[in-house]
């Protein structure tokens, strides 16, 4: 769906422009809060924003809903999708399998709403490639410090799979000059990391020439 909005210059020169919805990638390493200040970022205008849901193979966390945290899949379900080409990315993720639906993209689109994903740096990379105009946020804690004390509360690995987690994420925060912006969600700040996503919305929003995100 496309919008028209008309501007008057000077109230003189008219001018009219395409408007169409966006599609905005938020990275990151484990740990710094990719999944909360997506949501949160949705919840100042539900209506305007649709949040992608990422399927996987791995099982649920404690308190995880299916559907609403992850789409929830076994292996061979996971392997139908791949096989029917109905992922835009996947990537094997600490040995579980992750992947971004095709068609809740497309539908999201159509209905005009904002896509917002948040996806790990390999995938992040993969859309990128795929979709050049997506609009790339890294999200980053205030130090390396914060991050690893980050994961180390969330107890959700043993402490191999931590270890794993922290080297990855020192990997990760190179690849942060390949993104279009960098966000720091700071302890106790959320909210400055969400207003300033939605700055970032705002002036995509407001570019003299603008083109549909096709997948």
């Amino acid at each position: 769906m496309q919008t028209q909005y008309r501007c008057n210059l000077a109230d003189e020169i008219p001018y009219t422009r395409k408007h169409y919805p966006l599609l905005i990638i938020i990275s990151g390493p484990s740990g710094v809060g990719k999944d909360t200040i997506a949501r949160r970022v949705i919840e100042t205008n539900p209506a305007a924003f649709y949040f992608v849901v990422t399927a996987t193979n791995r099982p649920p966390r404690p308190g995880e809903v299916n559907g609403v945290d992850y789409i929830f899949l076994s292996s061979d379900d996971f392997a139908e999708m791949i096989e029917r080409n109905e992922l835009l990315e996947y990537a094997v993720v600490y040995n579980d399998y992750k992947g971004i639906p095709k068609q809740q993209i497309r539908e999201a689109l159509a209905s005009g709403r904002d896509v917002i994903m948040r996806v790990d740096v390999q995938g992040a990379a993969t859309i990128r490639k795929l979709i050049p105009n997506a609009i790339s946020i890294f999200l980053t804690t205030e130090s390396e410090a914060e991050l690893v004390r980050r994961l180390r509360e969330r107890k959700s690995e043993t402490a191999e799979g931590l270890n794993l987690r922290i080297a990855t994420a020192r990997q990760e925060m190179k690849r942060l000059p390949e993104f279009d912006y960098w966000i720091i969600n700071a302890e106790g700040a959320q909210e400055t990391a969400v207003n300033q996503i939605l700055g970032i919305i705002t002036a995509a929003h407001c570019r003299v020439t603008q083109q549909p995100v096709i997948l």
